[in-house]
C-alpha cells in the first residue's frame, strides 16, 4: 500500500499540523524535532493544549482537515478521539499529540523526548 505522506516534506506537514491546531487556538503548541535522535519514531512530534474535551476534538479535526485540504493525506492511524484526553494524530512522518491541559502535564512528552530540539511556536496575532 503506497503512502502519500512522502508527496511532501515532513517539515511542510509539520507546518500544516501546527496551522490546524492555532485555528482552535490550541495553547503552548510545541514541536519535538526528532530527526536527528537515533532511534526516533518519527521526524517530528507536535503537541498542544486544550482548555476543554470539547476543544481537544475541535483542535483534532482542524488538524485532519487543514492536512487534508492542503496536502491530501488523511492519517495514517489515529486513537483518543472518544475519550478526548489525549488524541493522537499520525501523519508516519510527524504525530500530532493534543492534549488535556492536566493529561499533557501527567505525560511529559518533552521530558521523555529531552534530547529533541524543541520550537515553542508563538500563537497567532489576531492581524494574521
Amino acid at each position: 500500500m503506497s503512502k502519500k505522506v512522502a508527496d511532501i516534506s515532513s517539515a511542510e506537514l509539520k507546518n500544516l499540523v501546527v496551522l490546524g491546531m492555532q485555528e482552535k487556538k490550541a495553547e503552548d503548541i510545541t514541536v519535538l524535532d526528532l530527526r536527528e535522535i537515533e532511534n526516533a519514531v518519527t521526524d517530528f512530534f507536535v503537541l498542544c493544549s486544550a482548555n476543554s474535551d470539547t476543544q481537544v476534538g475541535a483542535i483534532a479535526d482542524a488538524i485532519e482537515e487543514e492536512v487534508h485540504k492542503q496536502a491530501h493525506q488523511n492519517p495514517w492511524h489515529s486513537e483518543g478521539k472518544k475519550e478526548r484526553e489525549w488524541v493522537l494524530i499520525d501523519y508516519v512522518n510527524v504525530v500530532a499529540h493534543v492534549f488535556r491541559s492536566s493529561k499533557r502535564e501527567f505525560y511529559g512528552l518533552e521530558n521523555v523526548w529531552g534530547d529533541a530540539k524543541v520550537e515553542r511556536v508563538r500563537e497567532k496575532s489576531m492581524s494574521q
